[in-house]
């Protein structure tokens, strides 16, 4: 299912994608690893933020609307939460 937030992802990870791609030519490059550790931070946080916002995202409108609207059980919408806890 495609949510109205996944274009706002779909664009973080190219952005985090094209940034990997910068790293890995500075790693080629022999930049300093400090300078290496600081742009692979950035790299790991632009991921962890849009998949954040993809969980939440889901947990919002597909198991609160679902269980809201009737479209899912409870006990279904609980069991899937927790399966993308582990995610977070």
């Amino acid at each position: 299912m495609k949510h109205h937030t996944h274009p706002d992802i779909a664009k973080r990870l190219k952005r985090a994608n094209g940034h990997l791609g910068k790293v890995i030519q500075m790693i080629e490059a022999g930049a300093p690893c400090v300078d290496l550790a600081q742009q692979l931070f950035a790299v790991e946080s632009a991921i962890t933020n849009a998949k954040r916002e993809l969980i939440h995202d889901h947990m919002e409108h597909c198991l609160g609307d679902g269980v809201g609207e009737g479209e899912m059980e409870p006990v279904a919408a609980m069991a899937e939460f927790k399966a993308l806890a582990k995610y977070l």
